[in-house]
């Protein structure tokens, strides 16, 4: 079958079989389990009202159990166990802890992604705060909101080849098809350099690629954002002679920190989880090596399930108390 047919099939199935099962739960709860008839009618009614939600909720709270919960805790068992031929486990407590922190590659990863945390969110907000402010300022402010959150419906994978072909070096006498490159060697007259093999550099060039990409996500929220400002305030401050950089800086930027602080860690969550960009550009080679592709390597190139599942734990443990703040801040933000 073709897999666009394919597509909508299943898609009109998984609509069918939602719609049947609230008309059958529902039909079951009000006619069979609480029938809304005889001398206990009312409260029959008021007991499938207090159940009816959870009917609603059920078929998400499954979804969530089995690929959510499921993973969670089969990973946390791979992490203390020990895989053998067969399919065969044994408990291995904490060794694989133990010499996942032992590893110089675990290592490099962890530092590596210390440097993407410390770098990719601050500029990718910074540099959206600012296009959002300048482009709220200009006539053609909406044209170049577009060009700049472009890069927000290229993937991962696709924009790491186009960045790829930015640091392209071809040998000494071909023509270079690397924009880099081509400014280097037009204005230095040197060889082409192998921009993504120099250390500690490439991993700050492989950076700018979700710096660029996060960017324009960053834009579009703060710029929502900042036109939620009351006129009043900005021009309260403008009668009080305050010059457009105060205005910015201690008028906008304060009343909208909320929103910055959501961007924020909504990036550092993709940063914690950046893989396609590293796997795509370098592989992990040259010292560019983050904790999801230790994680790669280990599940599926040294099939070693152990250590990779403790990997995958670390991550998580990162993760999470990230995601909880953002939930705090976007709760906030709303009351």
């Amino acid at each position: 079958m073709h897999p666009a047919l394919l597509g909508i099939l299943t898609i009109v199935i998984g609509v069918l079989v939602c719609i049947s099962y609230f008309y059958v739960s529902n039909w079951v709860l009000d006619h069979l389990i609480f029938p809304a008839k005889g001398s206990k009618a009312g409260r029959n009614i008021n007991r499938a009202n207090m159940i009816r939600p959870w009917l609603f909720l059920f078929p998400a709270l499954l979804a969530l159990s089995v690929y959510l919960v499921y993973p969670i805790f089969e990973t946390l068992f791979l992490s203390l166990t020990e895989r053998l031929p067969g399919n065969h486990y044994v408990w291995a407590g904490t060794d694989n802890y133990t010499q996942m922190l032992a590893d110089p590659k675990f290592a490099e990863a962890l530092v590596n992604n210390l440097l993407w945390l410390l770098i990719v969110p601050a500029f990718s907000t910074a540099f959206g705060l600012l296009a959002a402010q300048l482009t709220d300022r200009i006539s053609w402010g909406n044209a170049a909101k577009s060009f700049i959150f472009m890069p927000m419906a290229i993937s991962f994978v696709g924009a790491s080849v186009i960045w790829k072909l930015v640091y392209d070096a071809r040998p000494a006498g071909q023509e270079q098809i690397g924009i880099l490159n081509a400014i280097y060697t037009a204005v230095t007259q040197n060889d082409a350099q192998t921009w993504l093999t120099q250390m500690p550099w490439n991993s700050f060039l492989l950076m700018v690629v979700l710096i660029w990409i996060q960017t324009g996500f960053a834009m579009v929220i703060l710029s929502a954002a900042l036109r939620g400002i009351p006129e009043e305030t900005v021009e309260a401050a403008v009668v009080d002679g305050a010059n457009p950089f105060q205005i910015f800086f201690h008028i906008k930027v304060p009343q909208i920190m909320p929103t910055i602080l959501v961007v924020w860690t909504t990036i550092t969550v993709t940063v914690l989880k950046v893989f396609d960009i590293v796997y795509a550009m370098t592989n992990g080679q040259w010292e560019t090596q983050v904790l999801a592709n230790y994680m790669f390597d280990k599940l599926f190139r040294a099939n070693d399930w152990g250590v990779g599942s403790a990997a995958a734990m670390v991550i998580m443990l990162l993760v999470t108390p990230i995601l909880l703040l953002n939930i705090r801040n976007a709760r906030r933000e709303m009351e």
